[in-house]
C-alpha cells in the first residue's frame, strides 16, 4: 500500500513539473510568434467572394483553335474593402478555361479585385468558383456516416482530426513560416499530433500505449531513411511548384530541403498510424480470444496478419501517388516518353523517395509495432505497482483469465 501511494505521488508530482514547465517555456514557444504581413494577390489587389447578380452576355470564343464558351458576367462584391460594389468581368474569354462550368445569378465565384495601376478604376478578374456549399455537404455526409459506423469512437477520432488540424494550422505552418528548422517543428508536431489524437481516439490502455511505442520506433527509423535518401539523391525540395512560389514570397526564408523532409515525417505519421494501430489491437484481440498463447506464438499469429496488411498498404500507398501525379506522367508521355529522364526530375524523384521511404516505414512497423503490442500483452503483469495506472488491456473492461502454461 506505502509503495502504491509512493508511486501516486511521484507521478503527481511528475505531472504537476511538466504542467508548470510546459507554462514557463511552452506557451511562449507555442502561442508567441509573430508572421509575416500576409502576401497579396498582386499590386493593390485581393482575392475575395463575389456573387453573380446578372449575365450580360455569353457565347463562344476562339483561342488559338479552341473554341469554347464564355459569359459576360455581372458581380457583387461579398468581402473586403470593396465590399458591395458591382463590377462587370468575363469568364472563359481571355483564357483557357476548365469545362463543364457554367454560372447562373445566385452563384458564388472568387475574384481578384483592386485597382488598375495609374488610375482609379476598380477592375476584377474571375480567380476560381466557390465550393464552400458542396465540401461543408460531402463533410457532414462523412461525419454522419463515421458517427453511424464507429459511433463514440468514430466521435472521438473526430475531435483528434480537428485537434490535428489545429496543431498544423496554428503550430506547424507559422513556426516553419516564422524561419524555424522545418524537420524539429515537424517532429515536434508529429509527437504532439501522435500522443493527443491516438489516447483521444482509443482511450488511456495498453493497446494505446504499445501504439504509440510503436509508431514512436518506426518514426524514428522512417526519418532517418528519409534524411538519408534526400541527400543521397541530391534532392533541395524545389521540385514541387509551390516551394518555388514560397522562395518568392517576400519576408519568407524556408529551408525546402528541410520542408521535404518534414513533409516526409509528417506525411509518415498517418500512414503509421494505421498500420501500428491494426497491429496493436490485432495483438491483445489474439490475447483475448486465446489467454494460454504465449509470446512466441502470440507474435507468429499477429505477424501473419500484419503481413497480409503491409502487402495490401503498400500497393495502396503506391496507386495513391501514382493517381496524384497521373497528369504529369500523361504529359511526360506524350512529350518523350523516355521514363529514364522522368524518374530523374526533381518533382518525379521526390515523389518516388516519399513514396519508398513510406513504404519502408510500413514494412518496419509490423515487426517492431507487433513486437512492443506482444510484449505489454503477455508481460504486463510485470510492470508491477505501475500496471494498475495503464489502463486496461484493449480500452474495454478487463477480462479475468485462467492461468494456464504459456504455449510457445
Amino acid at each position: 500500500m506505502k509503495k502504491t501511494l509512493s508511486v501516486f505521488i511521484g507521478l503527481a508530482i511528475l505531472v504537476t513539473a511538466a504542467v508548470i514547465a510546459f507554462l514557463i517555456w511552452g506557451v511562449p514557444y507555442f502561442f508567441s510568434i509573430s508572421l509575416p504581413a500576409p502576401a497579396g494577390a498582386g499590386f493593390n489587389s485581393e482575392v475575395v467572394p463575389a456573387q453573380v447578380t446578372l449575365i450580360l452576355d455569353e457565347g463562344t470564343v476562339n483561342l488559338g483553335g479552341l473554341v469554347q464558351p464564355y459569359q459576360h458576367l455581372r458581380v457583387k462584391i461579398l468581402s473586403g474593402q470593396y465590399k458591395g460594389v458591382l463590377i462587370e468581368l468575363y469568364y472563359g474569354k481571355g483564357q483557357i478555361q476548365p469545362e463543364g462550368i457554367h454560372f447562373r445569378p445566385g452563384d458564388q465565384i472568387l475574384v481578384t479585385v483592386g485597382q488598375a495601376i495609374n488610375s482609379n478604376e476598380v477592375i476584377a478578374n474571375y480567380a476560381d468558383a466557390m465550393r464552400t456549399r458542396p465540401i461543408l455537404i460531402v463533410l457532414a455526409v462523412f461525419v454522419l456516416c463515421l458517427v453511424a459506423v464507429a459511433r463514440w469512437k468514430g466521435l472521438r477520432s473526430l475531435l483528434a482530426l480537428a485537434f490535428s488540424f489545429v496543431v498544423v494550422i496554428g503550430y506547424i505552418l507559422p513556426h516553419i513560416l516564422n524561419g524555424e528548422d522545418p524537420v524539429r517543428v515537424s517532429i515536434i508536431g508529429s509527437m504532439i499530433l501522435l500522443v493527443v489524437t491516438l489516447y483521444l481516439t482509443y482511450g488511456w490502455n495498453l493497446k494505446t500505449h504499445a501504439a504509440v511505442l510503436g509508431i514512436l520506433a518506426v518514426l524514428a527509423i522512417t526519418g532517418l531513411l528519409a534524411w538519408l535518401f534526400i541527400n543521397v539523391a541530391f534532392l533541395t525540395g524545389n521540385g514541387d511548384e509551390s516551394a518555388l512560389y514560397l522562395e518568392q514570397v517576400p519576408g519568407i526564408h524556408v529551408n525546402l530541403r528541410g520542408l521535404l523532409l518534414g513533409g516526409m515525417i509528417i506525411g509518415a505519421l498517418g500512414v503509421l498510424d494505421d498500420m501500428v494501430v491494426t497491429q496493436a489491437s490485432a495483438v491483445f484481440e489474439l490475447r483475448e480470444a486465446n489467454s494460454s498463447l504465449g509470446f512466441g506464438a502470440l507474435y507468429r499469429s499477429a505477424y501473419r496478419i500484419g503481413q497480409d496488411h503491409v502487402a495490401s498498404t503498400v500497393n495502396t500507398l503506391v496507386m495513391a501517388y501514382t493517381g496524384v501525379a497521373l497528369p504529369l506522367l500523361l504529359l511526360f508521355t506524350v512529350e518523350s516518353g523516355n521514363y529514364n529522364n522522368l524518374i530523374n526530375l526533381a518533382s518525379v524523384a521526390e515523389e518516388i523517395v516519399r513514396t519508398l521511404v513510406g513504404s519502408l516505414g510500413l514494412i518496419a512497423a509490423v515487426p517492431i509495432s507487433t513486437l512492443i503490442a506482444t510484449a505489454l500483452a503477455v508481460y504486463n503483469q510485470r510492470l508491477g505497482v505501475l500496471r494498475p495506472y495503464l489502463g486496461s488491456e484493449a480500452g474495454g473492461e478487463m477480462h479475468e483469465h485462467h492461468v494456464t502454461p504459456p504455449a510457445e
